[in-house]
Parts: C-alpha cells; sequence; structure tokens
C-alpha cells in the first residue's frame, strides 16, 4: 500500500480516534491529523511486531482500519499525557 493510501487512512483514523476520545486538544486540526498519520503508521507496526501479522496492506482490510484507529487511540491519549499540564488558566 503506498505512503498516500496511509496518509489518508491516518487522516481518517486521527479523526475516528478524536470522536472516541472528545475534548480539547491544543493544537487544533492540524496537530489531530499529524496524530493521525503517526497512528496509522504505529498501528501497522504494531500490528506486525505484536501479532506477527506480515503485512498490513489492503486499504479496505478491516485489520488495517482496526490498526490505524488504535495506533491513533493510543498516540491522542500520549498527547494528552504529555500537554494535559501545560494549559495555563488565568484566575482573576
Amino acid at each position: 500500500m503506498g505512503i498516500l493510501a496511509w496518509i489518508l487512512i491516518g487522516l481518517i483514523a486521527g479523526a475516528i480516534a478524536k470522536a472516541l476520545m472528545p475534548g480539547k486538544d491544543p493544537g487544533g486540526i492540524i496537530i489531530t491529523m499529524l496524530i493521525g498519520i503517526a497512528g496509522g503508521l504505529l498501528g501497522g507496526w504494531l500490528g506486525k511486531v505484536l501479532f506477527g501479522v506480515d503485512s498490513i496492506d489492503g486499504f479496505f482490510d478491516l485489520s488495517t482500519w482496526v490498526a490505524a484507529v488504535a495506533g491513533s487511540v493510543i498516540l491522542l491519549a500520549l498527547y494528552r499525557l504529555v500537554t494535559g499540564g501545560r494549559h495555563h488558566h488565568r484566575h482573576v
């Protein structure tokens, strides 16, 4: 599967991850898209490493989408852990 297909899957997986984990995140839609793309790649890699899947290469295969969404959810959760303490609130 080509890089453009992984980017498309990642963008959609990022949107699904955001829907599964609603809330405000610093960075907005750009960060969510980047997390989705990286999450798709992470999910594919984890599928190979943890489950011995030779290749997740079918755009319409359910395993491809599950792996991409799982990777995106993992990265979104990690992103929230890292950036969670950086919000500054003004007290009047």
